[in-house]
């Protein structure tokens, strides 16, 4: 088994890698392999809405494909990011929409789980919109006895956050063992979608 670390931080080594550090460790005991992927510092373009994704399964911009395949090809990812604003990272929900819109159909019965880094505030709103794409695409939401959060504006500070620090290993130890209750298990049948207007 196989869980795909991705870290939506512009900082490869910072405190979002640190909290996701944190579950590989978690993970590497469960015996479940872990590999990372680094949103890193180029420019991301949002979806320009060409549906291309539509006509040929891929996204118009490749950085979302090379997503997207590293996300089915694990049995579980987690989705990290910094607090901008009381956000996720911009250029991170960019790159998102289009993996989740032109791929989001192959993660279906995955597990997931969603973590955020913030020096203080904004973190709950900012979970909230990354388990969004989680759910959307009917992925296996995992969850721990607290919101998956730390708190630090340094790896340092990060590591002195104990509670934060707690809180990300028990959500990897119940992710650990979602992997390992799911696996062999096959996910029901998708329900075919019906999408309704309201507005006359």
């Amino acid at each position: 088994m196989k869980v795909l670390l991705v870290n939506g931080s512009p900082r490869k080594n910072g405190c979002t890698y640190t909290a996701l550090n944190e579950m590989a460790t978690v993970f590497g005991q469960a015996g479940i392999d872990t590999e990372f992927y680094h949103l890193g510092k180029q420019p991301v373009s949002g979806c320009v809405e060409c549906y291309s994704c539509r006509k040929t399964g891929r996204c118009a911009f490749d950085d979302a494909n090379v997503l997207v395949d590293a996300m089915k090809a694990t049995d579980g990812f987690v989705l990290g990011s910094p607090v901008f604003y009381a956000a996720p990272n911009g250029a991170f929900l960019a790159l998102l929409d289009r993996v989740f819109f032109s791929g989001g159909d192959g993660f279906r019965g995955k597990v997931s789980a969603s973590i955020i880094s913030c020096r203080r505030a904004g973190s709950t709103a900012a979970l909230d919109v990354l388990n969004k794409y989680n759910s959307y695409t009917q992925t296996i939401i995992a969850s721990a006895q607290y919101w998956a959060m730390v708190h630090g504006n340094t790896p340092e500070e990060v590591l002195q956050d104990e509670e934060g620090l707690q809180t990300i290993r028990t959500l990897a130890t119940n992710m650990a063992w979602l992997l390992q209750t799911t696996q062999g298990h096959p996910f029901p049948p998708a329900v075919p979608k019906v999408m309704t207007n309201f507005i006359r």
